[in-house]
C-alpha cells in the first residue's frame, strides 16, 4: 500500500517502511507525528484519489533526524561590467521514517 502527500509544498510517494527527507518540520527526534494531507492512496491496482485530499486517509511516521543537505552555490556574473556576487545556502530537513498508511 502506497499514499501520495503534500508536505512542505512538495508532494511524495510513501509507503510503510520507507525513510524519506522532508522539509524541516517542528517535532522532536523520536516523536510520532500523523501527516492527513493525503492526496492519494494505492493498493495494487486500485487506487483512490482525492479530491483535492482523500477522506479519513492518514500517514503515521516517526522523526528520526534533523540535518542540512549540500550547500548549494550560487553564482551571478555580469560579464563586462565588472559585476560578481557568490552565495550559498542549506536547506533544512527532517528525515521520516514511515510507519503506516491508513486509508
Amino acid at each position: 500500500m502506497y499514499a501520495v502527500i503534500k508536505t512542505g509544498g512538495k508532494q511524495y510517494k510513501v509507503a510503510a517502511g520507507e525513510k524519506i527527507k522532508v522539509e524541516q518540520i517542528a517535532a522532536d527526534v523520536g516523536q510520532e507525528i500523523v501527516i492527513d494531507q493525503i492526496l492519494a492512496v494505492g493498493n495494487g491496482a486500485e487506487l483512490k484519489v482525492g479530491t483535492p485530499l482523500v477522506a479519513g486517509a492518514s500517514i503515521t511516521a516517526t522523526v528520526v533526524a534533523h540535518g542540512k543537505h549540500d550547500k548549494v552555490r550560487i553564482f551571478k556574473l555580469r560579464r563586462r561590467k565588472h559585476y560578481k556576487k557568490s552565495q550559498g545556502h542549506r536547506q533544512t530537513y527532517t528525515e521520516l521514517q514511515i510507519s503506516a498508511v491508513n486509508g
